[in-house]
């Protein structure tokens, strides 16, 4: 730490030295400020007015002293230009207001308006800078299928892909036709067919109840394999059942 340096001059007083100030600031347009506030100042501007007559002791302030006076009353009466209405009816007489019903249009008013469907927009196109329009419907801007020359008719496509059906049926019928005329197949009967199916369903049910009595923890192989088993052969008969329902005609092969 370092401090001022000992010696024996620092014991002598010292004259203390007070520095010159510099001059204070005057503005030059401090006497035009003044010249204006002395021409623009009133005597009783700010403090009233100099002399204010004293009122007598007798002019003392009495009670509704201030209020306005209202002219004296009169009548009124309508002059013969001015057409009156009629007058309003008394308590207790009972005018005839129309045909009365007990309708409740409070009621009536808002179910209407809970069971009424929203009114959709109708498109509009705008077609100037200030937000004209009009409506897009009969401009001729959207165009109207049924104004088409082949409106309604069968597209060339699906004529040629009901042809192409068609024909392969046509091919299908007369391989039958052939196959059964050579007694290489031949045709299941209603009867057969209701056979059928009754003998799956009855193959699937014996396999159901063998399965419902399968033990519940297959905690061995052959239980695990019996299980997957059982299930592979009932998901195949539900195959063939719907297969079978599904189609009306069947042919079979003869061996």
């Amino acid at each position: 730490m370092e401090g001022p340096v000992e010696s024996i001059y620092n014991l002598i007083p010292r004259a203390i030295e007070n520095p010159e100030q510099p001059p204070r600031y005057h503005s030059k347009f401090k006497p035009v400020v003044k010249n204006e506030l002395k021409q623009n100042r009133s005597p009783n501007k700010t403090m009233g007015p100099a002399k204010v007559a004293v009122p007598t002791p007798g002019e003392f302030l009495k009670k509704r002293s201030k209020e306005p006076k209202l002219p004296e009353k009169s009548t009124f009466e309508y002059s013969d230009e001015v057409v009156r209405r009629p007058p309003v009816p008394r308590h207790d007489e009972k005018p005839l207001l129309g045909i009365r019903t007990n309708k409740n249009f409070i009621n009536t008013n808002a179910v209407e308006n809970i069971m009424s469907v929203t009114k959709k927009p109708l498109p509009k196109y705008v077609d100037t800078r200030n937000g004209d329009n009009s409506l897009l419907d009969p401009s001729g801007l959207v165009p109207k299928y049924t104004k088409k020359n082949d409106y309604g008719e069968v597209p060339d496509y699906l004529k040629k892909r009901n042809a192409e059906v068609r024909r392969a049926q046509e091919e299908y019928n007369a391989y039958i036709q052939e196959r059964m005329k050579q007694g290489a197949m031949k045709q299941l009967t209603g009867m057969e067919r209701e056979e059928i199916i009754g003998g799956l369903k009855k193959n699937w049910e014996e396999l159901h109840h063998q399965y419902q009595g399968l033990s519940v923890v297959t905690d061995t192989a052959p239980k695990k394999n019996r299980k997957e088993r059982m299930e592979a052969e009932m998901k195949q008969l539900e195959r063939d059942i719907e297969l079978i329902e599904k189609h009306r005609v069947i042919y079979i092969a003869n061996n």
